[in-house]
């Protein structure tokens, strides 16, 4: 696996990440998810370790590494705790992806520096309480007033929103009393007329900080747009593309997390004077759970390949992501099913793991939505 899509930086970045998840995550995820605590200190570590800014330029301050290196580090800390890896991965793809793709050389030289360091954290408002897979429905306006925007509206379910110093967030922009497009815009978060709701009490994630926004008649300079009104949509749709690679590789560090355990179990528990790993109903289950993730991890891998390459990924991104979280989902499960009864206490981690899979079907668009880009993508090109 690692001969097909490494070169000497990710074997040291996983070897790196690997080292700090065991020495620094994983003592303290227990804790953070039982007291929903935000990892501060852990994100401030991240940052001294390049991992705030792993595909940020060396010039503004970054890493300069590739998606292949960003999906191994979410690998290695997903195998750990998922709201450790959420915080990091949401930060650098939805956090920062939109400022690289599309934001202009002052914007980049502004905000990417205190970016890639970690001081300030990342957030990207896409979904609205009535937008949520229909992301083009965004009813947030942006309206011309001069050289400013007015902006009305909200957003919900965002990572990091509360912690964040920056936020990057979807408008339609009105000008002339015509809407004109949906555009990106960036901003401090501590620009009056945004509102940041309280922290919504999840059943997994419970150590990331998610919260809903609202904008009340928030005036921002016309410069806070990333590109132009006409590439907005395709701002969002890019960034999401890579958001899907990043829940690809936190779905495998979320089921490597729960197999390693239940194999791991499997050796220690005995039933009828044997360890339970030699009856075939729990290494046929162990069986099916190592070649899924296998099999995820080569979608994974391979769409962040060719996203290094500079090639279209909409239909590997959204098969990686779909194939991943599923396995996500069913290996979670199955570990616990290997647990028995132990499995359901929180004594052992299965169920935090377990707890931890559900939203990677949902967040980054949904299960359905996948199987739509991807009927699309594979439709496209069909003769008749």
């Amino acid at each position: 696996m690692d001969s097909l899509f490494f070169k000497e930086e990710h074997v040291m970045i996983q070897d790196m990440v690997k080292d700090f998840a065991k020495t620094m995550v994983e003592p303290v995820a227990r804790e953070l998810d039982e007291r929903e605590m935000f990892p501060k200190d852990l994100v401030s570590q991240m940052g001294k370790l390049g991992l705030m800014g792993i595909m940020v330029p060396e010039q503004y301050g970054g890493s300069g590494l590739d998606m292949t290196a960003f999906a191994t580090a979410i690998i290695e800390l997903g195998r750990a705790d998922a709201s450790v890896a959420i915080t990091m991965a949401a930060h650098n793809s939805l956090g920062t992806i939109p400022l690289l793709l599309f934001g202009n050389e002052d914007q980049k030289k502004n905000y990417l520096p205190m970016l890639a360091s970690g001081e300030t954290l990342g957030a990207f408002g896409l979904t609205e309480p009535d937008a949520g897979s229909d992301a083009g429905s965004t009813k947030t306006k942006a309206v011309r007033q001069g050289n400013e925007y007015i902006v009305n509206g909200g957003k919900i379910f965002i990572t990091n929103a509360g912690e964040a110093g920056l936020l990057s967030f979807t408008s339609q922009v009105v000008e002339d009393g015509d809407s004109i497009g949906i555009a990106a815009f960036i901003i401090p978060t501590d620009t009056p007329g945004l509102e940041i709701g309280k922290k919504e009490k999840k059943m997994g994630w419970k150590a990331s900080d998610t919260r809903q926004l609202y904008f009340k008649d928030m005036k921002i300079p016309a410069e806070a747009m990333l590109g132009t009104p006409e590439s907005g949509f395709k701002t969002f749709m890019k960034t999401l593309a890579s958001g899907r690679i990043s829940i690809g590789a936190l779905s495998i560090g979320t089921a490597l997390g729960a197999y390693e355990k239940a194999l791991k179990y499997s050796k220690e528990r005995y039933a009828f004077n044997r360890p339970i790993h030699e009856f075939q109903s729990i290494s046929f289950k162990l069986s099916d759970m190592a070649t899924k993730i296998e099999a995820s991890k080569l979608l994974v891998y391979h769409a962040a390949w060719l996203k290094d390459q500079g090639r279209s990924i909409n239909k590997e991104a959204a098969m990686a992501k779909l194939f991943a979280s599923e396995t996500a989902m069913d290996v979670t499960r199955e570990a616990i099913q290997i647990h028995g009864g132990y499995g359901y206490v929180k004594d052992y981690d299965v169920e935090r793991y377990f707890r931890d899979a559900k939203i990677l079907e949902i967040g980054e668009g949904t299960s359905e939505i996948q199987r739509m880009i991807i009927s699309r993508e594979i439709l496209k090109d069909v003769q008749l």
